[in-house]
């Protein structure tokens, strides 16, 4: 890489750091009993030092993200006086959110490598920098990266372990860089399988982020296809699997004695328990096929309700990607993008609940944004050697358009998330701020003043209590009995308020 993509790389990370971390302790407002519970675990893990590998309440979670936002929580909580914030659970999110666009520039870089001879590997760097460009400005991508789900961990997991894959399929055996220095003979022969390990890991990891991860593995299926006759492919390949079943191995282990765990949710929102599964099945498949470029999620935690995932110009630039893909898929990358879309969009339309759903299409967004790239390439390529642009000063006149056009990609997503977005009272809402509203009063009060809280809102108990009350035992910090002893604070459900003292001159606070 030259300086010139170094320094375009750099501010392009810089660009999506701000995005993910600007105003993060007041953006999104509220907390979400899912984040709450997330929270909840980490702070119990953390007090008992049992992390675990899965936390099946609230339907069950692979248990990485809650361990990270532990390790978050440990080293930020001491700062906050040991009291709790929102913005400590979504910390790590925004950090996986700001790798992950890192690792899309490698990857959509490597991905162009594997044929030297396409007329787009030429310019690949610059074709990795808009692709890395449109998912650090991309609302979609920065909404997920500001939210504390564990699914964010999901699309950094897929992107750097197939850069690594790759990588280790572009390298020649017996490359190895001069800075290494004085190594065995051993280390000499077999330091082309590196990236391979490391992919693994990657790739290992990535069955303790998000369910949908559980579908990947089809991806490297397109592998065999294309370079089953290299002579290292396999060589390669039984190292990946090796490092990625040695990784992954404790969280199978677990889902072996719980079975149950393994599935969850899975089989309650089917769209195969439907009553017309087939009709059903075809209504999701083109809810999601829609919701790029005409109508997405409608639920305010996951959208702007309704509006297409992409923002339009870039939703044009996909689609020309995503032709231009279909007319050149015997290219591996095309093949490649393509099986990665349709494996990642499965989990989305086999379920029956909130079509277009844009949490469950997370895995869509690295090959989304990369065919994007390709399609901007393209159309950059056909109009800037079209004749009309023979002469030097209409190309320096298109150019000059060109950093127009991204500097208003910048300026829309500045405006679409933190002003449209974030300002809207419906986010407000979705978020339950009410709830956190609670937490504050709750706060506010002496330890000694005891204080009821009166569950009435429904969902699956935890513990005994209905989950939406993570989020006040997360912001006071009395998830545990222990906890909530110490704090004078006793949650009740509406059929125990006749064990609130008659004398407590405070009327108890009721969580709806």
């Amino acid at each position: 890489m030259n300086k010139k993509v170094i320094i375009l790389l750099i501010f392009i990370i810089i660009l999506a750091a701000f995005f993910r971390l600007y105003q993060i302790t007041q953006i999104p407002p509220g907390l979400y009993p899912d984040e709450a519970m997330n929270g909840d675990n980490a702070l119990e893990a953390l007090t008992t030092n049992h992390f675990k590998v899965f936390y099946p309440e609230n339907n069950g979670r692979e248990g990485l993200f809650m361990n990270i936002q532990a390790i978050f929580l440990k080293y930020l909580m001491p700062l906050k006086n040991g009291s709790t914030a929102a913005w400590m659970l979504r910390l790590p999110s925004a950090l996986f959110g700001i790798f992950t666009v890192l690792g899309l520039f490698f990857l959509t870089r490597e991905l162009l490598a594997t044929d030297p001879q396409s007329s787009m590997a030429k310019y690949k760097d610059y074709i990795a920098l808009l692709a890395t460009f449109l998912l650090a400005t991309s609302f979609w991508h920065i909404l997920f990266s500001r939210i504390g789900f564990r699914a964010i961990m999901a699309p950094f997991f897929v992107v750097w372990a197939t850069y690594f894959f790759i990588k280790a399929l572009n390298k020649k055996p017996g490359y190895l860089p001069e800075k290494i220095g004085k190594v065995s003979d051993f280390f000499k022969k077999y330091y082309y399988l590196c990236p391979a390990v490391i992919a693994g890991i990657f790739f290992g990891l990535g069955f303790y982020s998000y369910i949908a991860f559980r579908i990947m593995p089809l991806l490297f299926l397109i592998f065999i296809i294309y370079f089953r006759k290299n002579k290292n492919f396999w060589k390669i390949t039984s190292v990946f699997i090796i490092v990625t079943f040695i990784v992954a191995l404790p969280i199978g282990i677990y889902f072996l004695k719980n079975p149950a765990d393994f599935f969850g949710r899975t089989g309650e929102i089917s769209v195969f328990s439907s009553p017309h599964p087939l009709s059903d099945l075809a209504s999701n498949i083109a809810k999601t096929a829609l919701m790029f470029n005409y109508h997405g999620d409608y639920n305010w935690r996951q959208n702007f309700a309704g509006a297409p995932e992409l923002f339009w110009p870039v939703g044009i630039l996909f689609l020309i990607g995503l032709i231009l893909a279909i007319i050149k898929i015997k290219k591996f990358e095309f093949s490649f993008l393509l099986t990665w879309l349709a494996l990642a969009a499965l989990p989305v339309v086999i379920s029956d609940e909130g079509i277009p759903h844009a949490l469950r299409a997370i895995l869509m967004i690295p090959p989304v944004f990369i065919l994007s790239a390709f399609g901007g390439w393209w159309l950059y390529d056909k109009i800037i050697n079209s004749p009309f642009f023979s002469k030097k000063n209409n190309k320096l006149i298109f150019n000059i358009f060109t950093i127009f056009f991204l500097s208003l990609l910048i300026l829309q997503a500045y405006a679409f998330y933190f002003i449209a977005w974030a300002q809207n009272p419906n986010v407000s809402s979705a978020f339950n701020q009410d709830y956190v509203d609670i937490a504050n009063q709750i706060n506010a009060l002496p330890l000694q003043t005891p204080k009821y809280v009166i569950v009435e809102a429904s969902g699956v108990l935890v513990r005994g209590i209905p989950m939406p009350a993570q989020t006040v035992m997360f912001l006071t910090n009395t998830f545990l009995p222990q906890e909530q002893q110490a704090k004078n604070i006793h949650y009740l459900l509406p059929n125990q308020i006749n064990e609130i003292p008659k004398t407590l001159s405070q009327n108890p606070v009721i969580l709806r």
